[in-house]
């Protein structure tokens, strides 16, 4: 089953395919576009995996070049971004080129950027092979990291099309799993408790996480993303609502350091701050009495974790979410919930941020 979505953003429209067999459009969509030159764009797993699939399907039409990023956040450093366009210029590519993004989150947002700044922009493609990318590959958010924080540089910058080939997520491990999953779950917090409730019913354990039970609620967290990017193109108003969780999963990623906790176990940790919150700063109403703590058994039930680890310094963190992007003088701002699909942003004093955190500190 595949299916054609179109992401309609006021800089252009481009077209998302989802589903088993949607690679099969990729050599449709070259021809039309007739690039100069291809650069693939992918890390050593997927290079093994699946790079072979992907050039049967591009054929001989085209000159290619591959370059190999390292794994994870490590790919998007200034260094790793001064690689890609060496390589880029040493392979001569020019205005009419593309690259070609096959990987996960991180070589979807450094190619991104990569392609937003290469000859002051020129195109490129998303091939997600992971859950998580389905959220970060739509949207034309592209974002390397900074020391200081996560995704400080980077650029709007839409993909030219989206090929969302569902076969790939039969190789990734259950960890990368459920770190994708997280963000599924945050589209349903924000979309409705219908999409939620649904979750929690179907995907009732980690095994559950299978290409044949993933398409439908993948295609409702693209829907909502698409929903918010088309009505705020470059996160103004309510696209940051996007960002529900994400204020304390960049801190706790940065504390941590990336690699010991995947950014959707950072994330699901994140969302239950944020219900926290809401409870104290949005009037949170839950969907019925006790749903709170059933969202919260699932999560556990799931592999996430929903508390803080011991170690971890509550006013650290809360300095470390003074970094964050949605910050306006100095305050922290959060998004929350005022019911299941009703978000809102709002102001919290630190005072109680670092409260909420230390309830939340586990043994």
């Amino acid at each position: 089953m595949k299916e054609k979505l179109e992401i309609r953003a006021k800089s252009g429209t481009y077209p998302l395919w989802i589903g088993t067999g949607a690679l099969k459009e990729l050599a449709g969509f070259l021809r039309g576009r007739n690039p100069s030159k291809l650069l693939i764009v992918t890390d050593p797993t997927v290079k093994q995996l699946h790079l072979d699939t992907l050039l049967e399907e591009i054929g001989d039409d085209f000159p290619y070049g591959v370059h190999t990023v390292p794994k994870g956040e490590e790919a998007k450093t200034f260094r790793e971004y001064e690689r890609l366009l060496t390589f880029a210029l040493e392979e001569e590519l020019d205005r009419r080129s593309l690259f070609l993004a096959f990987g996960g989150g991180a070589v979807g947002d450094l190619t991104g950027f990569a392609a937003a700044t290469f000859m002051r922009g020129i195109g490129y493609v998303q091939i997600p092979t992971t859950i998580l990318a389905h959220d970060s590959a739509i949207g034309g958010k592209t974002a390397i990291n900074h020391p200081l924080g996560k995704n400080l540089i980077g650029a709007f910058h839409h993909p030219s099309a989206v090929f969302y080939e569902l076969s790939f997520l039969e190789t990734l491990p259950v960890r990368e799993k459920l770190s994708g999953f997280a963000e599924i779950i945050k589209e349903a917090c924000i979309g409705s408790p219908d999409f939620l409730q649904e979750l929690m019913e179907e995907i009732d354990g980690p095994e559950k996480l299978v290409p044949e039970n993933l398409y439908l609620p993948l295609k409702k967290g693209i829907l909502v993303k698409k929903h918010f990017v088309e009505r705020d193109e470059r996160e103004e108003s309510v696209r940051a609502f996007l960002n529900f969780g994400h204020t304390l999963g960049h801190a706790l990623e940065k504390e941590m350091g990336y690699g010991r906790i995947a950014h959707g176990e950072a994330v699901a940790t994140g969302m239950v701050f944020a219900l926290s919150l809401s409870g104290s700063f949005a009037g949170f109403c839950a969907p019925y009495e006790g749903w709170t703590g059933d969202w919260l058994r699932w999560l556990e039930t799931l592999g996430y974790r929903t508390k803080l680890p011991a170690s971890l310094s509550p006013e650290r963190l809360a300095e470390r979410m003074k970094l964050d992007k949605k910050r306006e003088k100095g305050r922290l701002r959060f998004v929350l919930l005022r019911k299941i699909g009703e978000p809102e942003l709002a102001a919290v004093p630190e005072a109680a941020v670092i409260e909420h955190l230390t309830r939340m500190k586990g043994a």
